[in-house]
């Protein structure tokens, strides 16, 4: 029991002080190749923020963006959010990324980390990966996708 009682209370403490993450002072590229610091991308006080790191190559990135892409209308009416993806696409593959959005659709603003600078930056080692930012802190993350992550990712955002 005490050893149960010590587990859960490293885990709280870890949990809140992840939860209050600063974020880096890293540039990363719009699609047109201008340079935007991400920390001010979320400086945004009153909307939360979600940042998904994808890839054109990553299959599971591609089917969450597709279906939050889909719900996104719907669910920004019911809360207020915005969405901005972030490709992990080394410079080669890159410059496939503008036709590689237009071609799927996407309405919501895409930016480059060709060289993972902002990835390692918040210790991501895996994709798809989402942040949930709200007053420029890190208030939720999670890596991987199957569906109905959405879900979760939208109760989230509401209860904010």
């Amino acid at each position: 029991m005490r050893k149960l009682c010590i587990i859960l209370l490293c885990l709280f403490y870890y949990t809140f002080g992840f939860a209050q993450t600063d974020l880096p002072q890293v540039k990363i590229k719009t699609l047109n190749g201008a340079e935007v610091g991400f920390a001010q991308l979320s400086a945004n006080k009153d909307t939360a923020l979600i940042v998904s790191f994808w890839a054109t190559w990553c299959i599971p990135c591609i089917t969450e963006l597709e279906t939050i892409n889909d719900q996104l209308q719907e669910r920004q009416l019911q809360t207020p959010f915005k969405l901005i993806a972030v490709s992990v696409d080394d410079t080669r593959s890159s410059a496939r990324v503008p036709s590689f959005v237009k071609g799927r659709g996407w309405n919501f603003p895409i930016y480059l980390d060709t060289n993972s600078d902002l990835k390692r930056a918040l210790n991501i080692n895996d994709i798809p990966h989402i942040l949930i930012i709200k007053n420029g802190k890190i208030i939720y993350q999670h890596t991987g996708y199957v569906p109905g992550n959405e879900e979760e990712l939208f109760e989230v955002i509401s209860k904010q």
